[in-house]
């Protein structure tokens, strides 16, 4: 009895183009792609959505290996882009959490109060941290991590293999994901603009009133007092209008035409 292996080959090579677009989407998603998740537990994920999704789109992948590797190449940079740009886009996504929470650590006075953010693996302002580590944690409990996987599934029929990209709806998206985030940042936020003007008011007409007080020293703690009541209010609401926008987000890549 002989084996045949001659499959090998492009099998291999199709395994290799869905790895990219696969691992580089999984690599940069919110909540599959933080840094605080070891490397070789995402190269996990990433390969065990591969071998998952390779039965379903193995004969999407046209390859020719007789006329040699600069096809496969060109195919494998193609693939690469693609999972970039998927998986920014939801990166950019989650930004938004970033923007509302070090606006809010302006208009609370704790600005310069910094830690490491464990996802970033990099210093950020305190309630930005907070709020990143708190949206990681809330795509998990609601099972939304379930919505990026189907993003993932969904990318072959968006951006088949071997199709020119289009390079103008890509920018587009791109251009939207990122105002959208900035609009949804300052959305979340403006409970605490709105007090941090009418607060800082305030403290001017009191500085009038009474020059010899030191409103500064006065203020600040009261600044710091009232706000963590306000959050501690509204983040229940703030945090499920992230979900929501997240969850729009994630639906332009999983809604079915």
């Amino acid at each position: 009895m002989t084996v045949n292996l001659s499959f090998l080959p492009s099998f291999a090579a199709a395994f290799l183009l869905m790895f990219a677009r696969l691992g580089t989407m999984a690599m940069l998603m919110p909540g599959l792609g933080e840094r605080g998740i070891p490397v070789r537990i995402r190269l996990v994920i990433a390969i065990v959505l591969t071998l998952a999704l390779m039965p379903l789109y193995r004969n999407a992948y046209a390859i020719d290996l007789k006329t040699g590797w600069a096809p496969v190449i060109g195919l494998l940079l193609q693939e690469v882009l693609v999972g970039a740009m998927l998986g920014l886009t939801s990166r950019l996504a989650l930004s938004a959490l970033q923007i509302a929470g070090t606006t809010v650590a302006h208009q609370l006075g704790l600005g310069l109060a910094t830690t490491i953010d464990p996802s970033q693996d990099q210093q950020g302002v305190l309630f930005a941290n907070f709020f990143g580590m708190l949206g990681i944690a809330l795509i998990f409990a609601t099972d939304m991590h379930h919505l990026m996987i189907g993003a993932l599934d969904e990318s072959y029929r968006l951006f088949k293999p071997g199709v020119e990209l289009p390079t103008g709806d890509i920018a587009e998206l791109v251009l939207t994901t990122i105002s959208g985030a900035f609009k949804v940042g300052i959305q979340l936020a403006a409970p605490f603009l709105v007090f941090g003007l009418l607060f800082n008011v305030g403290l001017g007409v009191l500085a009038r009133l009474m020059p010899q007080l030191q409103v500064f020293f006065l203020g600040l703690p009261i600044s710091i007092m009232l706000g963590y009541i306000i959050l501690l209010s509204l983040v229940g609401v703030l945090m499920a209008g992230f979900l929501t926008y997240l969850g729009s987000v994630l639906g332009e890549f999983t809604a079915r035409s």
